[in-house]
């Protein structure tokens, strides 16, 4: 990796600025990509991502490719739709060689769930405007994946790990809570991007539970949250009033119809979802 320019020396050559329309916002200091990857492992409990694979979305100038592939995965596999990034990635490729595959193309058309048969990572600073749609498909297929670790816009990772009760709970908080263990790893300042964005961001660390829903029921529950929460205000008397046998259903399991959307657990939607 030493044959490689440096981040900087990388953008200037390729006159890379970031793009709107494809949410980039570059990471150009290795001793953040580097703690990216130093804290996951850390909390994974792992030296490095020897015999594993990890698949990376929108490496961008490949400042986390770079801190992906010196912690040794068997396989990384970069997927961008930028030509830009295309080329930086073929030019690290020259120097790692097959351990780096390069897919160009949209990353909410790849599949992810294609055997590796071996332990599947996802590492990411994932391009803001693709970031939730992306977490939701992943979070339907969690038993495949070893870990992802994710980086989003701070309100989004407040979402996800919002309690019960509180104005960030919804549907992304749900659905993370039912299938992950999540751990904040540290939060980013505008000032550690190129361009500096208006926001703070988050690195999050999401695990498997042992027991996770099936991919058929968890989109029963992200359907149940999306009315839920789409009326969040109202009782899910009213909110839910689409679900057949509402009623019925709520009393069977002791919930009570005067309840609001965040008055709800993760637990208590699963349950309206294998009951509808």
């Amino acid at each position: 990796m030493q044959e490689l320019l440096s981040l900087k020396e990388t953008v200037d050559k390729y006159g890379l600025l970031a793009k709107k329309s494809l949410g980039q916002n570059f990471l150009l200091d290795m001793n953040i990509t580097n703690k990216i990857i130093r804290l996951s492992l850390e909390a994974q409990q792992k030296k490095d991502f020897q015999n594993e694979c990890v698949f990376e979305i929108g490496p961008g100038p490949g400042g986390l490719t770079r801190a992906i592939l010196n912690a040794n995965p068997y396989e990384l596999t970069v997927i961008e739709m930028d030509s830009r990034c295309i080329q930086i990635m073929n030019e690290i490729k020259e120097v790692v060689g097959n351990q780096l595959q390069i897919i160009e193309g949209d990353a909410l058309k790849f599949d992810f769930t294609i055997s590796k048969n071996m332990p599947k990572n996802i590492v990411s600073n994932l391009p803001y405007n693709i970031s939730v749609p992306l977490l939701i498909s992943w979070l339907k297929n969690m038993a495949q994946y070893s870990s992802l670790t994710l980086m989003f816009q701070k309100e989004v990772a407040e979402r996800i790990t919002a309690d019960i009760g509180t104005k960030d709970y919804g549907r992304l908080s749900v659905l993370a809570q039912l299938t992950c263990n999540i751990k904040t790893l540290f939060n980013l300042s505008p000032t550690c991007f190129v361009p500096a964005p208006k926001i703070w961001s988050t690195v999050l660390l999401f695990q498997p539970l042992t027991e996770i829903p099936s991919a058929a029921i968890l989109t029963k529950v992200e359907k149940l949250t999306t009315l839920a929460f789409g009326q969040r205000r109202k009782m899910i008397r009213q909110s839910l009033k689409s679900v057949p046998n509402l009623a019925d259903i709520c009393e069977k399991l002791d919930i009570d119809l005067t309840s609001r959307a965040e008055n709800l657990t993760p637990q208590q939607y699963l349950q309206l979802a294998k009951n509808i």
